[in-house]
Formats: structure tokens, sequence, C-alpha cells
């Protein structure tokens, strides 16, 4: 590198330790910001000559990149932002961090997509999903796709992996030349995992004609966009390759979205060349991804941590969830978005029956979205009242972000 990207990269990694040190955080962000500071370029430099994969979408973007990583390290050491700062200031501090590597994956945030894009030249990006994220402050998600689409068609060569199930990834995907989905884009492999949340993907990006499904199908009434052929896909117990081979996958995290989150990660290793029969093992190894799935035992209570930030991440989380006493907390901080009207968008039905309490920022925002759902309540005001006011044994607690963080500190589980 340039003695301006070494100099940078080295303060880079000295700020993050002092911060870590200090016990201000992960280093994950500061870091970063100092050396890009330095050098504009440097999460250039730091990219030259590694193999990258970009994952990115609204929702599994954490815990996907957790495998991904996990899986390619196969062939050797893997840089990756495992803490989750997925913007560029982490994407530096990450790659600084890790010294030289021959292979990173990086989770990026949706919006940052096509400039990290530009400044990685990346051999493979995966495409999980859009949906409605944070809308006080996040594009639409139609806007999203159309800023996805843009950056790949200026970047042709890159591998990507995609969802079929989402028609606003097929579309964002699929160079406008392919109008007819059912004839593989060039340079794409489709995923199937299943996809339980709809509500942002009714109406056809290309054409605005209403899309309709049956079954794991879908397509749009107006034109050629329609669901692709999977090259992998998931069941109960296992992923489906392209070859039509079957590998069972044993994972310690909870949930049938993250089966499909480990066939994501197998798709996005085989494009470094590593076999699904030589990846699967190490998923199983993932035990607990910044937080999220974390068990800790307190009082008593085996407590578990699950984080859901939307309304796609709140159907998911309920599926996780075992049928226990339940704790939801929400907050509306920066990080969290500012508007909670989006609690109107997820079904609480599948908490009725079990002792459910609620705390954070805006419980009462939730008290009134479950007073419509008829689900009974009780509001605590902290963690620790939540715990005391639960039987021995399981308590499940579902939080969006800040509110995740605050409770992970709580059990001092920090970072």
């Amino acid at each position: 590198m340039p003695l301006r990207a070494k100099v940078a990269s080295s303060v880079s990694r000295t700020a993050a330790a002092l911060s870590r040190a200090a016990g201000r955080g992960d280093g994950s962000v500061i870091g970063g910001w100092i050396g890009l500071k330095i050098d504009p370029e440097l999460l250039a430099h730091l990219s030259a000559g590694r193999a990258i994969a970009l994952i990115s979408g609204t929702n599994g973007k954490t815990t996907t990149t957790r495998l991904a990583a996990a899986a390619v390290g196969v062939l050797g050491r893997v840089a990756t932002n495992s803490f989750g700062a997925n913007m560029p200031t982490g994407h530096t501090s990450a790659l600084a961090k890790a010294g030289s590597t021959p292979y990173a994956v990086l989770e990026v945030d949706e919006h940052y997509l096509a400039q990290v894009i530009e400044a990685t030249d990346p051999h493979v990006v995966a495409l999980l999903n859009l949906s409605r994220d944070q809308l006080d402050r996040a594009k639409e998600v139609a806007m999203m796709a159309q800023l996805w689409r843009a950056a790949l068609i200026r970047h042709p060569d890159v591998r990507i992996i995609a969802n079929a199930d989402d028609p606003m990834v097929v579309w964002a995907a699929t160079p406008p030349a392919t109008h007819d989905q059912r004839i593989t884009a060039p340079h794409v492999t489709w995923f199937s995992a299943g996809q339980r949340w709809h509500d942002d993907s009714w109406v056809c990006p290309e054409c605005g004609s209403t899309i309709q499904r049956s079954g794991d199908q879908w397509w749009c009434t107006g034109c050629p966009l329609r669901r692709p052929d999977p090259q992998w896909t998931v069941d109960d117990q296992g992923v489906v390759d392209p070859t039509g081979a079957w590998y069972k996958v044993k994972l310690q995290l909870p949930g049938k979205v993250n089966v499909g989150n480990a066939a994501t990660a197998l798709a996005v290793a085989a494009e470094f060349g590593v076999r699904p029969f030589d990846a699967v093992p190490r998923l199983g190894d993932v035990t607990s991804v910044a937080g999220r799935y974390a068990q800790v035992v307190r009082d008593g209570r085996t407590v578990r941590l699950l984080l859901a930030k939307n309304p796609a991440s709140w159907l998911e989380a309920f599926d996780m969830a075992d049928e226990a006493p339940t704790l939801l907390s929400i907050n509306a901080r920066d990080p969290d978005g500012l508007d909670t009207s989006w609690l109107f968008d997820v079904d609480f039905a599948p908490l009725r029956g079990r002792q459910v309490l609620i705390t954070g920022d805006r419980a009462y925002d939730l008290a009134v979205r479950l007073e419509v759902n008829d689900v009974p309540f009780q509001y605590v005001r902290s963690f620790d009242d939540a715990v005391r006011a639960v039987p021995p044994g399981r308590l499940e607690v579902i939080a969006n972000y800040t509110a995740f963080q605050d409770i992970r500190a709580e059990l001092d589980r920090v970072n």
C-alpha cells in the first residue's frame, strides 16, 4: 500500500484498540472513521489483493455474514466485520484489524452497497431481501431496489447470489435486457429459502402491475418478471446444492430462517471454490452472532436474546421463540428509527397464551398494539423486573436494536 495508507491503517488499528481498552465499544467504527480521515481511499487500498464477498439485505445479513465467513474459512484466514458495523467505517476497521488475509466476507448496509462495491471490487455479492425498515430515514423499498440494480449494472462482472423468492431482489439482480426471468441471468446464482413476509412486494418494480403468488411461485401480471428457478434450496433439515446433492445442516442457531441463511452462506462459499461437504460442519460451530441468539442464565432463568427491528424480522422472531414467558422491548432512538407505526404491521397473535411482558422507551406504543391484537401483557420498568416477574425456566427476549443493546449491557454481554 502507499505510505499514507499504511499510516492510516496503523492509526486505525491503534484507535480501535484504545476504544476497546477504554471500554467505549469494540472500536469497529472509530478505527475506520479515523483511518478514512487520514486516507479517504483506505478501504480501496485495504481491499486490493483480497477476494471479497459482500452480503446485503434488510434482514439476516449479520447472521449470514458470520456463517459465510465460517464457510469460506475452509480455505484460510477471513477478514470480516463480525460485530455488525456494516458501513464503510466498519469495513475499513475490520480489514485494517485483520491484516493481510486472502479473503474477506463483509456485511453491508443496503444503503451503502453501491459505494462499497465501488471501493472493494468484490468477487461476489449476496442479495438477501428487501423490506421496509426505519421509514423515517430509510429509502422506500422500490427505490432501494433501483439503487442496487444501477450499481450492479455498472459492475457486470460481479458474481451475484440472489434470493429468488423476493421480487424486489430478483428485479435488482437482473440486467434490464433479461426480460424473461425463466432464463437465468448471467453471473447470477439463485437461492430459495422461503419468504413469509410479502407485504412489501405486491407491486411489480418493472411495470407497476400486481404480483401474484401460488405456493412457492410468484409472477407479475403485466410483464415477464417472475420467480427464477433456484439452484440452491432448503428444507426443514438441510440444503440442496445446484447438483441436486442434499446436505444435512445442524445449526446451533434457531429457526428455519437460519437454515436459509446457511444455504446462502454455502452458495457464497461455493463461489470461492469451497465444497458444501467441507463447509457444512463449520456452520454448526456458530453459536451467537453479535449477541443474537445468546443464552444466559440469570437468577434461575435461561434468557435467550433475539433481535427484531422491523415487521419482517419480528415475524421470524416469533417463529424462533419457544412458547415460554416472553419479554418485548421497544425503543425509538436514532439507530432504531424514530417512527414506531410499523408495529401495526406486525401480527402479535402468535404470542397469545403465553406470559408477555413489555418494556423499553416506547413500551406504551407496544401496549396499544398488543391491546388491538388481544394479547394480554404486563408492563415492567426494567429487564431485572422482567426476570423477577417470570418463574424459573426459559425467558425469551425479543427487542429492537438499542433495546437489545441495553439488555446486553445489563447482562454484561457487551462486545
